[in-house]
């Protein structure tokens, strides 16, 4: 008997080895495709959307923009064209969120330095101080990589209209004066469509790594 199963170990081996690779593929196959939510302007807080928009509930997109970068470059979503990309709201004088946010988008610069289908767009919030060279100064301090990142400043209610009814990010509308603004900590990601796919806290770490798996998400769901 002994000799018996030692004539067949290898087979069986084999046998194990070939069924346990068919469960995997055939699990894989079946198994479906992890799919990220596609936020339109209903699904999100009043308090972040434009009353104009809270009750929109499809075909939700980015709308064009025309603004200028650090270096004075203009940028409209031809520059985001068929790519993926992270954008967010903040200041170059700022002293609170700012700082962490900044650092944060410089990790998802670094990690995804090689990745030329991710792409950053960072708005500042006041404008008329974030002029390009400021924005140029700012992004030679922190090390901004021009081909991976926007640091875009412009209109103001282009701006703030775009936080509002497009990335629905911002609590105020500013519409309070000159020295109003919006302050927000928050990450949209965007798709290839103009859609938005998440929204992520910019100060939280955890949120952060989050963003990172769901860029991974998103990228399995375009192929």
């Amino acid at each position: 008997m002994l000799s018996f199963f030692a004539k067949y170990k290898f087979f069986g081996i084999f046998l194990f080895v070939l069924s346990a690779i068919i469960i995997t593929i055939i699990y894989n196959i079946l198994k479906p495709q992890e799919r990220l939510p596609v936020f339109q302007p209903n699904m999100v807080n009043n308090e972040l959307v434009d009353s104009t928009m809270q009750e929109v509930r499809k075909y939700h997109t980015i709308k064009d923009f025309k603004l200028y970068n650090q270096n004075g470059d203009t940028i409209t979503q031809d520059f985001y064209k068929d790519k993926i990309y992270v954008a967010d709201f903040f200041f170059t004088t700022c002293q609170t969120i700012c700082p962490i946010m900044t650092d944060h988008m410089l990790q998802i610069q670094e990690k995804l330095k090689d990745d030329e289908d991710i792409l950053l767009l960072s708005h500042t919030v006041i404008p008329n101080h974030d002029s390009v060279p400021v924005l140029r100064k700012y992004a030679d301090e922190k090390g901004v990589n021009d081909e991976k990142w926007n640091l875009v400043t412009g209109d103001k209610k282009e701006i703030y209209e775009l936080a509002r009814k497009s990335y629905l990010a911002a609590k105020s509308d500013g519409d309070g004066g000159a020295f109003d603004m919006i302050h927000t900590e928050n990450f949209v990601l965007v798709d290839r469509e103009k859609r938005i796919r998440g929204f992520y806290d910019g100060t939280d770490p955890e949120a952060i790594e989050e963003l990172m798996q769901d860029i991974e998400i998103l990228k399995k769901e375009d192929r």
